[in-house]
């Protein structure tokens, strides 16, 4: 419980209207969780205009008001503060009412297209296992030290993300780390942190269906790196050719990591198998249980990262091979008598499907089929959806073209599209099968003895989302069902 007046602190409001000396027991930005004596935030968001409900905000005991208009009905008693832009404030305003916890640990931020969830989990179990108390908020799921908490969004709203600080502050952790999305950055969830340093993975094509540009994707991006404060750290991947770019504006330290050129953590590839990678890193040899080129590139960001945050190099290095990566993130499985090698993984960008599928070339014997299982979301950039399906065809022996989350869209309108990316060569070592579980089970069917399917798109995820209903669905079992069944 707080004063308003204390709340609204770093806040300009433009007009006020009733008491600021009143307390304030709980904010929210959903008028249906508003409660006596609560703040809500009306904000204009890209579905819904939060100031279309402060009257249900009002009837459920709200007594302050926060938006950008005031309300053409002014109730009594009720306290209105109008300020520019209230998605920004929220963050303040919620920081400020659960005690402005970012402040009492080191937050660290990771952006970029890919590799995000991977980098944030393995600096979370460094920490851990270096004895830390540590916050994660990722895709995957978020965690209080010890507890989970399931996620429902990469980064969740401003208000649920200082309630979670608080949390974390509360249980003693002394660091935080925390998947940083565009979306998030766009529209101010992350207004109110303060950040210890943040991570640049890589930027490639996605969210197009939000940010309609990919220079406006880069430059939301960019964004969140020129708000880091002097006293914080930019680590970015140089060999991302926007990597110096997002440094640009940025008042904290720069720093850098890469496999191909000299940068502040330099690494190279020795050795990259099915049972993990050999690298030298900063002139220390290490092996990981990690995968690929693409990890590579993971284990230098956390690297690089633990060492600014002053843990000692070769404690680190020790710590990260011992870990294993993020869930549904090259995860694999073989099948009980012919050894066929499953593999599952979220890749769900263009970008992100060549990075696995090089991967997988690299690392198998000439005699091995390589089958891909993959489908592109309903409601989300339409356009990268025949690039999917023309990289699956191309770096792979056979594609099986299926859906991932239909959500409102008709599923065969999707593979529809994605079928326009084949040419008349790739048609013809491709099958379209709409149900995901019978594309899963006739992969493994196809499959000969040692061969691989990667089954892309959704990794960790345990359900199919088709018109506005969640439907379980995990790839792991249907995967390890389909290898038993044909193992019988």
């Amino acid at each position: 419980m707080k004063k308003l007046n204390d709340i609204l602190t770093g806040i300009t409001p433009l007009k006020i209207k009733g008491a600021t000396d009143i307390r304030v027991t709980g904010i929210c930005i959903d008028s249906r969780k508003a409660a006596a004596g609560w703040a809500f935030v009306a904000v204009k968001g890209t579905l819904s205009d939060g100031h279309n409900f402060i009257t249900k905000a009002e009837e459920l005991g709200a007594s302050t008001i926060i938006c950008e208009k005031m309300p053409d009905h002014i109730s009594e008693g009720t306290t209105y503060v109008v300020v520019t832009n209230s998605a920004s404030a929220t963050g303040i305003l919620a920081a400020n009412f659960y005690g402005n916890p970012s402040g009492n640990m080191k937050v660290v931020g990771v952006t970029g297209t890919n590799g995000k969830t991977t980098t944030a989990t393995l600096l979370y179990k460094l920490h851990k296992d270096l004895g830390y108390k540590c916050g994660l908020i990722s895709t995957v799921k978020n965690m209080v030290d010890e507890e989970e908490i399931i996620a429902t969004h990469t980064t969740p709203d401003a208000v649920s993300i200082q309630e979670l600080f608080r949390q974390m502050a509360d249980a003693g952790c002394e660091y935080v780390f925390m998947e940083v999305s565009s979306h998030a950055i766009h529209q101010d969830r992350i207004a109110g942190i303060r950040f210890a340093g943040g991570i640049f993975t890589n930027i490639t094509h996605d969210h197009l269906d939000y940010h309609k540009t990919f220079d406006e994707y880069i430059r939301v991006k960019k964004c969140f790196f020129d708000h880091l404060a002097a006293d914080a750290f930019a680590l970015v991947n140089a060999d991302d050719k926007r990597g110096m770019v997002m440094m640009q504006n940025t008042a904290a330290s720069k720093n850098t990591y890469s496999l191909k050129m000299p940068a502040t953590f330099k690494g190279k590839v020795l050795e990259n198998g099915l049972s993990g990678l050999v690298m030298n890193v900063d002139n220390h040899e290490a092996h990981f249980r990690l995968i690929g080129t693409f990890n590579a590139y993971n284990l230098l960001a956390v690297y690089g990262t633990a060492v600014l945050l002053g843990v000692d190099k070769l404690d680190a290095l020790a710590g990260l091979s011992r870990l294993s990566g993020a869930a549904g993130r090259f995860e694999t499985y073989f099948s009980p008598t012919d050894k066929i090698l499953g593999i599952i993984d979220y890749a769900h960008t263009p970008d992100a499907l060549i990075n696995i599928l090089a991967t997988i070339n690299q690392l198998r014997s000439g005699k091995q089929q390589l089958i891909t299982i993959v489908g592109c979301g309903g409601d989300r950039d339409r356009t990268k959806r025949p690039i999917m399906a023309e990289v699956a065809a191309a770096h792979s022996d056979k594609v099986i073209l299926t859906t991932d989350n239909p959500r409102s869209e008709d599923p065969e309108a999707i593979l529809d599209e994605m079928e326009t990316g084949l040419n008349a060569a790739q048609k013809r070592k491709y099958l379209r099968i709409t149900d995901r579980k019978e594309a899963i089970k006739t992969a493994c069917m196809l499959a000969q003895p040692t061969d691989i399917i990667l089954v892309a798109g959704k990794g960790h995820e345990t359900y199919q989302e088709i018109k506005g209903v969640k439907y379980h669905f995990d790839d792991h079992e249907e995967l390890i069902k389909a290898f038993e069944t044909q193992n019988r």
